[in-house]
């Protein structure tokens, strides 16, 4: 291989390189910001849980180390968050040399509404399924088991869910994306709705950090609704059947004149 044909491989490694630092330092400084307001922080993220523990409760935390440890995982979290609009631009400003124009159209409409939906996930998470959950196991606390919960593993617990969350309400664009492509139709999704519930509630136990049926109910219900939303947004956004036949047909047609060249030619 000559220099010259290493010349391009090279030059996306360095491009690579410029966008990765360029990443880094977005959530460097999203990071030093982030820890000079580590307590506000934590304290609106275990908000959900201090509105139902009783009176005078309080988190603890028994490791030497854990509340540093603690403070210095939520602003790394919210280094990402911060930081999230820098990283999607420059992953986009990597792979759109390499699309087509079509590809260009579909990627730009998909990134903005999967940050949507990744936000609206967590916000569903955090305002609606974390006070029914937390409500639902201080219960459990008696005269004999008092609910203290640990720093450490309530940001462990927390944390997963607003991502669980956040990741399964990329449903309906992965779908719509899916539908727009031609890959699946609404028939496709709706024949297919019973193995769809099947998968969904597989998907909810492996997300969800806990082994309870509670906390896998609070995601699978959704994620049922997030399939019937895909449907119409399948049926509206979606590639008609019609289209994709006529696009079958012309590559069928494409390799049938590929595999007989002397088709083509007209008798003498």
């Amino acid at each position: 291989m000559s220099e010259d044909d290493k010349l391009p491989f090279t030059s996306h490694l360095e491009e690579l390189r410029s966008r990765l630092i360029v990443c880094l330092i977005a959530t460097g400084i999203g990071f030093a910001i982030s820890y000079a307001f580590k307590e506000k922080l934590f304290d609106i993220l275990r908000m959900p849980m201090l509105s139902v523990l009783p009176e005078g409760g309080t988190f603890i935390f028994t490791g030497v180390a854990e509340a540093f440890f603690t403070y210095l995982k939520v602003s790394l979290i919210a280094a990402l968050l911060f930081a999230s609009p820098v990283i999607i631009f420059e992953f986009w400003m990597f792979v759109a040399p390499g699309l087509y124009l079509k590809e260009k159209r579909l990627l730009i409409p998909l990134i903005i509404f999967s940050g949507f939906f990744f936000v609206a996930g967590s916000l569903f998470g955090y305002f609606f399924v974390f006070p029914i959950g937390f409500k639902f196991f201080q219960g459990y606390a008696n005269e004999t088991i008092r609910f203290m919960p640990s720093v450490s593993q309530y940001l462990s617990f927390a944390s997963k869910m607003l991502l669980a969350f956040g990741i399964v309400f990329e449903l309906p664009i992965v779908l719509i994306g899916l539908s727009r492509l031609g890959i699946v139709t609404v028939p496709f999704l709706k024949r297919n709705r019973k193995y769809a519930v099947l998968l969904i509630f597989i998907a909810a136990a492996i997300l969800t950090p806990g082994p309870d049926v509670f906390t896998q109910l609070m995601m699978a219900l959704p994620l049922m609704l997030l399939y019937e939303i895909s449907i119409v947004g399948a049926f509206i956004f979606g590639k008609k059947k019609a289209v994709v036949e006529e696009e079958e047909q012309g590559e069928a047609a494409t390799e049938g004149k590929a595999a007989n060249p002397e088709a083509e030619k007209k008798p003498v």
